[in-house]
Formats: structure tokens, sequence, C-alpha cells
């Protein structure tokens, strides 16, 4: 996510003379560490840049062979503790703890990451063993956001490899109090039959920039367009300014057949929201990673059978599927018989 706002928030400052105790007692934390002395658990390596890129999709060649360096973005990866963390003593820091202990304690229990920003200063390679330091660089004030009211905390973390500066990780999340539907909407008692009057929900607006803009402007014609690099023809979705293959940056487009099978799917039960939902219920709805005749994948809707009958391997076929007055997506029907 990008953040936004005057100060580099998303959401909107309560009142700015609305006393707020709470954000002295935050801001006291501004400077302190985060981290300190960390030490990555795993030296730079070849399997783990492997998997990134195949997660990733990512075939360029500077991240293979002898001289292969590490994808950049995976900065922060090599300073991640994993499930079991990092210990107190090796990089965890008490008053980042202390800090999320003061927000749990005054009600803002509830945390989603918001963004990150990374800035490279020189490459990672296989070897290379990776130690961090990491400070509580802001508190926001209490924002107003459609999750809830909360606090935006914001870490910056260097990372040096084999003791070099070798780039800065900034993290920012949210802390906040969930917002309270109205009534109407929290009634459990109500039968479902009974739908109380309200506005339709809307499926979120897509961003469109200048890397993406010409997709939509496809998707507004009725066409799904796949890049082509014109360099060595590899196709890619989705779009990029440059080639994965052979670093390229010049490009035309294929329109894509339509056809194509279900590669994977996930079947979301919570949170509830209508606009996906066919039944407009706001029940279970099924998301889909499609791989077209083409051979490169996007995600998707499987519409025309019933959220538990989506399957891998599922023959389907693209159609458009306006959604409300402002927004046409491209959506997957299930082929008959399939």
């Amino acid at each position: 996510m990008t953040p936004g706002g005057q100060d580099g928030q998303d959401g909107q400052d309560v009142r700015a003379d609305a006393p707020d105790p709470l954000y002295e007692r935050l801001t006291a934390y501004a400077g302190c560490p985060a981290a300190t002395a960390g030490t990555g658990k795993d030296p730079v390596n070849l399997p783990m840049i492997r998997h990134w890129c195949e997660a990733m999709g990512d075939t360029s060649p500077a991240y293979r062979g002898p001289d292969a360096v590490a994808p950049p973005t995976m900065l922060q990866a090599w300073t991640m503790g994993g499930l079991a963390g990092h210990p107190r003593e090796t990089g965890r820091s008490a008053a980042y703890d202390e800090l999320l202990g003061l927000l749990d304690g005054a009600g803002y229990t509830s945390v989603v990451a918001t963004d990150c920003e990374q800035e490279y200063l020189r490459p990672l390679r296989p070897g290379d063993r990776i130690t961090f330091d990491a400070v509580i660089e802001a508190v926001s004030r209490r924002k107003t956001t459609k999750l809830g009211t909360g606090y935006f905390v914001t870490t910056r973390m260097d990372v040096r490899a084999d003791g070099e500066p070798a780039g800065t990780h900034r993290f920012r999340i949210l802390k906040y109090r969930p917002a309270q539907r109205n009534p109407e909407q929290r009634n459990l008692a109500q039968p479902r039959t009974a739908k109380p009057t309200q506005e339709p929900t809307l499926r979120p607006r897509p961003v469109i920039n200048r890397d993406n803009a010409g997709f939509w402007a496809g998707v507004a014609e009725h066409r799904l367009l796949i890049q082509r690099c014109t360099g060595c023809a590899t196709l890619r979705f989705p779009w990029l300014p440059g080639c994965n293959a052979c670093a390229g940056q010049e490009w035309d487009t294929v329109e894509a057949s339509g056809e194509g099978r279900v590669f994977s799917h996930v079947v979301m039960h919570h949170p509830s929201f209508p606009a996906f939902d066919p039944s407009g219920e706001g029940g279970p709805y099924a998301v889909a990673l499609i791989e077209l005749a083409e051979g490169v994948r996007i995600v998707g809707n499987v519409v025309g059978v019933p959220y538990d009958k989506v399957r891998v391997g599922l023959p389907v076929r693209l159609e458009f599927l306006r959604t409300d007055p402002d927004l046409e997506l491209p959506v997957f029907r299930a082929s008959e018989g399939g």
C-alpha cells in the first residue's frame, strides 16, 4: 500500500484540539531502538533466492549461476526471524514491545501492515552475513481510517552485509481499534431474509498507474492484453516496466485468447464482503489463479459455478463483468462439462 496524507500516513487526523495524552506517551518512543545488533538466521543463499524467484515468477539471469546476486526486494527477507522470532539478546528490543503493549492496553489491539519503503546501497550475494539495527522512527497522531481509529508506527531498519551498509527498510503498521458497524448491520437476531435497506457495497477501485494503464485500457475494450518483450518475446503478467528474462525495456502486447484453467484457488469466508459474493449477501466466494493458454497467470473470480465447485484444473473462459456503473472487470466462467 502507498502512504497518503500530509504526514505520510493513511487516514485523517482526529481533531487537532482533541486531548490525546496517549500520543504524548507514544512519541517518547520515537528514536528508541526496535532491534539492536540483530543477526540474520541464515547467510544469503542460492536456495532461498531460487524459492523467491519461483514465487515471484522472476526469471532474470542475474539471480542464477556463480555470479548470482539476490533480488533487491529480498532485503527484509534475510532479517526475518521466522515463526520463532529473534531472541531478545540477539536483536529484539524491549522498547518496541513496550510501545505495542501500551497500544494494546489502550484498546488498539488490531494491527495491519500498511506499506514499506526500501533503499538499496549494494547487491547482496550468496555467503553474505546479514546484521541489522532498527529504530522506532515515528508514531503518528491518532488517525481515523475505514478500519478504525489508531496510530501508525514506522520503524527503520539499517541492513549490513559483512559489515558494509547494504540498504534501508522502512516498515509501517497501523495499530487500531476496529470501527463499530451500525446496529442494523450487527443485529445477529435479524433473520437472513430480512435485509436492511442500505447502499450497495462496491468493489475496491483498481490502482491505475503509468505501468498498467494499458492493461486497463484493454479491459475497457473487452480485451485482455499481455505484455510481450520485443527483445526476447517473453510474455509477462502482471504488467511490469521491464523484462524479467532479458531486462529489456521495450515491449508490445498480445491479446489473450480467453481460454484457461484454474491453477490454484482459495475460498474466502471472512471478512464478509457482499460485493464479491454473487448472491450479494456476503457469503463465501472463490478467488482463483488462472493459467491462461498463453502460459501466464492472472488472479480473478470464477463465475458460473458455486464457490465449493471450483477446483484445480477446471477449464474456464474469459468474460467481462460490470460490477457497478463505473467498474468492469475480467472474470472467468467455468466451461460447460468442466
